[in-house]
């Protein structure tokens, strides 16, 4: 049985529409079930827990709490652009022209607002900034897709999109389109789109946010959430589209291409869960992941092995890894996000696993350095029925530690320098 077979064995947990849960998701549209949703109590709990982290002041995700300082530079005006800023500026106000004052209103927020920290990925619509793409113009909506593709690469663009369309079939699947469909994620955009000044826009919505922003040339894409319940299409307009198969593909030649020794430094845990946990270490909707929504503060150890202690055909089988989860970026964008991860490779980027390495297995693997932090984790069923977490339910996330998630170690950086201009600018006058 091949991967794509495997993965449509999805089918045999799809829930039957006669069970009180099926009932309300089919009957239920986006705030009907956001209502119903948010009265369970552990709901209740999690999203006071949000409300607490979102009005932290921004750090970012650190090892020890404390931010490591002088990792981002913005680029020099003589290096080449690695951000595809005039395409997507033109992109950008095209939207533009297709929306009223009033939609407007509700789209564009400031270059620093608060929002951008509010995305959130489960399907239960809590945060509600910016526009509703099902709830706004065709033309519009083609607009938004249009300033994605011209941020992203066409790897990327498809990716992202894979997400979209996958969440339309589940909803298909379950008889819940009204929650689970194509549109069903906001967009917004911060600061003034323009080819000399930063500016940026962010999508989030169910198992798809996305965070962009340019400036000075170069583009920073983080946080990055991607994932899908199934990864698989099999039926339908889309069908044949399948989402982080090479992912696990690579991930598990690299893994079994390890020696016993080898194996056991980079396995953190061997079960899924369980008492071998530390608390804190698996939450009940996150899982193992640990950079999801609002975890933009949080203090994640190092765990598992420092790649350079890998063989020499294993660590390129991690830059692999890392390649596939960053290869939204584009092409200028990508070479040199990996030569800044190449530059903390030797001493300080830690590969680490937790499962099996059967064909039915369910893991999770995380690649974490100062400039980055790749996750992939496996999912028990959220709309799906197993109770257990199989490869058919994935969570993907790419986050920029010590400070650069949403481009802030950088804009920080444009701001520090344009205050000098003014100040030396007015001590001249």
């Amino acid at each position: 049985m091949n991967t794509s077979q495997q993965r449509m064995g999805f089918r045999e947990f799809i829930p039957p529409q006669d069970v009180q849960r099926s009932k309300e998701l089919a009957t239920s549209d986006t705030y009907g079930w956001a209502k119903l949703r948010c009265s369970d109590t552990f709901m209740i709990g999690w999203m006071e827990n949000w409300r607490t982290l979102y009005e932290e002041p921004y750090k970012g995700i650190t090892v020890t709490g404390e931010v490591i300082p002088n990792l981002y530079h913005l680029a020099k005006k003589t290096s080449p652009s690695s951000a595809p800023t005039e395409a997507m500026t033109k992109s950008a106000h095209r939207l533009l022209s297709l929306t009223s004052p009033e939609v407007r209103k509700s789209l564009i927020k400031s270059l620093d607002a608060p929002e951008w920290r509010a995305w959130a990925n489960p399907e239960i619509y809590i945060s509600r900034h910016g526009i509703r793409l099902e709830e706004v113009a065709d033309d519009l909506v083609s607009a938004i897709y249009d300033l994605m593709r011209s941020s992203l690469s066409s790897t990327g663009y498809a990716k992202a999109r894979g997400c979209m369309k996958v969440n339309q079939f589940l909803g298909e699947i379950v008889n819940g389109t009204k929650v689970l469909n194509e549109k069903s994620y906001n967009f917004c955009m911060f600061g003034t789109p323009s080819t000399s000044e930063p500016w940026g826009w962010q999508m989030f919505g169910h198992h798809f946010c996305m965070n962009c922003l340019v400036i000075e040339g170069q583009i920073v894409i983080s946080p990055v959430f991607m994932g899908a319940e199934p990864n698989v299409i099999d039926e339908g307009p889309d069908k044949g589209t399948e989402l982080f198969t090479d992912q696990e593909q690579l991930v598990l030649k690299l893994m079994r291409s390890m020696d016993d020794a080898t194996f056991k430094r980079v396995r953190i845990f061997e079960q899924l869960s369980g008492p071998e946990y530390p608390p804190g270490r698996f939450h009940r909707a996150d899982q193992r992941h640990l950079g999801g929504a609002f975890q933009d503060n949080r203090i994640i150890p190092y765990e598992g092995a420092k790649v350079s202690t890998l063989s020499e055909a294993q660590q390129d089988m991690v830059r692999g890894l890392l390649t596939l989860s960053l290869n939204y970026l584009p092409d200028g964008a990508l070479e040199a996000y990996m030569a800044q991860i190449a530059e903390h490779w030797k001493d300080d980027t830690y590969f680490c696993w937790i499962g099996g390495l059967g064909e039915k297995d369910a893991f999770y693997y995380k690649v974490h350095s100062p400039v980055v932090m790749i996750e992939f984790d496996h999912h028990s069923g959220v709309f799906l029925n197993n109770k257990t977490a199989l490869p058919f339910h994935i969570h993907t996330l790419v986050r920029a530690p010590n400070g650069n998630d949403y481009g802030k170690a950088l804009l920080e950086q444009y701001f520090r320098k344009k205050r000098a201009k003014s100040i030396k600018f007015d001590g001249g006058a």
